[in-house]
């Protein structure tokens, strides 16, 4: 066999790709292997205690309970014109909320707080680190916690740097320098990769004056202004901002009324599903597929509340009420149900009584095309090998992926059971491998 390319004259070329390829392959390493919540409840630093996700988890529940009782109201209110798929469905979420309500939550210094007096934001840093000690040491936080500190902008720069200061000096004190499960800290409205470096540069003393383990402190990222998304040159801002984190940054979470805000969008048309966001969402997926970073929505502003309080209501009053949070709970699902079409698998809750919601989107979104899906990757699978065996290319490796990502949010949302997926001839080594091809080559 002749050969022009000769190995001499190769050697420069494929040291040159062999960089080009490791570095390439440190800025996208795809997705990991570790579990990511599918929401986030924010709730003000001030009013956190020790038990306060799970009395949010209760309140979700007792919601629930009170204004969807059977799965003959989940059809009613959401329009799944499935019996079966209602029935399983109502019975997860019901479940779901019993055993884990909320996955993730965040300690708010910034919008849930507000601009308090020094004195006082510096004693609620205090007392949340304190109580965050104290659930941890009763084991009630969540699977997922973190706090939301204030801009690094001039305005709030040495607030936001204090508050952190304090609050996880208090924390690693009383826990003796252990850090919870999954611990992270959110920066609001970045505008710039300067403002990601300037807290990694913090992170960095405050694991060797707290004597944490190097590079154990996590940032998210709040994606809420066009500077995010553009710099001040033009150029796409978003893998920027997740470089200057250094590894650092688990999420970027998308922030939708302060996005919709800054691109002066009138406060009646501020919502989830507005043009504008869908062009932010796009970006973020864009840009930032293949880095590992999660990908989070925002929340829907409509509060499930009724209007009525009180224990002695009448009829009328009652079905006022009813009216309203099944009303509330349509726009919050079918904002979930956009989001997650978007491929973006997580989003914010405000209210203990919208948790509900995320759970009956997410859960009817992935179990409405289990079967379909199943039928599909399992056909898809048997010919794929085929092909391998018989020394035929099979060039469609997309869309092996494109179902084998389906079954990975569905298990990892707690949507489908490991069993479901076997069912479709793979096995849970395989799925783990969260890559088509290696499946097939390891088959091969």
């Amino acid at each position: 066999m002749k050969l022009t390319l000769k190995p001499n004259s190769l050697s420069k070329i494929l040291s040159d790709l062999a960089t080009s390829n490791k570095k390439l392959k440190k800025i996208y390493p795809g997705e990991g292997s570790d579990r990511q919540p599918v929401q986030t409840v924010y709730g003000g630093a001030q009013l956190f205690k020790k038990n306060t996700t799970k009395r949010i988890g209760e309140l979700a529940a007792k919601s629930f309970e009170e204004y969807l009782p059977n799965h003959n109201a989940l059809r009613e209110v959401f329009g799944i014109t499935d019996e079966s798929l209602a029935k399983t469905v109502h019975e997860k979420v019901k479940n779901k909320l019993q055993a884990e309500a909320v996955e993730d939550f965040r300690i708010d210094f910034e919008d849930g707080f507000g601009f308090r007096p020094d004195e006082e934001e510096d004693r609620t840093a205090e007392f949340a680190a304190m109580e965050t000690a104290a659930a941890m040491n009763e084991s009630l936080l969540p699977p997922f916690i973190g706090i939301r500190v204030k801009t690094l902008t001039e305005e709030s720069k040495r607030r936001t740097l204090r508050t952190l200061d304090i609050y996880m000096t208090t924390l690693t004190e009383i826990s003796k320098g252990k850090l919870p499960d999954n611990f992270v800290v959110t920066l609001p409205k970045v505008a710039s990769a300067s403002q990601v470096d300037s807290l990694v540069s913090i992170f960095k003393i405050l694991e060797k004056k707290l004597k944490l383990e190097k590079g154990s402190l996590k940032m998210e990222l709040m994606i809420e202004t066009p500077q995010s998304i553009f710099d001040s040159n033009g150029n796409a801002n978003l893998l920027p901002l997740v470089i200057a984190s250094k590894g650092r940054c688990k999420a970027a979470h998308f922030g939708v009324y302060d996005y919709t805000a800054s691109c002066e969008v009138t406060a009646k048309l501020q919502t989830m599903r507005h043009p504008v966001c869908d062009f932010a969402r796009n970006m973020m997926k864009v840009c930032l597929a293949g880095t590992g970073v999660w990908l989070s929505d925002g929340a829907t502003n409509i509060l499930p509340v009724g209007p009525h309080r009180g224990e002695n209501l009448s009829g009328e009053q009652r079905i006022e009420n009813i009216n309203a949070i099944h009303n509330a709970w349509k726009t919050s699902y079918d904002d979930i149900m956009h989001s997650l079409r978007s491929a973006f698998y997580q989003g914010w809750d405000l209210h203990p009584a919208q948790i509900p919601v995320r759970y009956i989107a997410v859960y009817s979104f992935f179990l409405s095309g289990l079967e379909q899906a199943s039928g599909r990757l399992k056909n898809f699978i048997d010919k794929a090998a085929q092909a391998t065996l018989a020394g035929d290319i099979f060039d469609d490796a997309a869309t092996g992926q494109g179902l084998l990502n389906y079954f990975l949010r569905a298990l990892n949302c707690g949507a489908i059971t490991e069993k479901d997926v076997t069912e479709t001839g793979l096995s849970i080594d395989e799925i783990r491998l969260k890559s088509f091809l290696k499946i097939m080559e390891r088959r091969k």
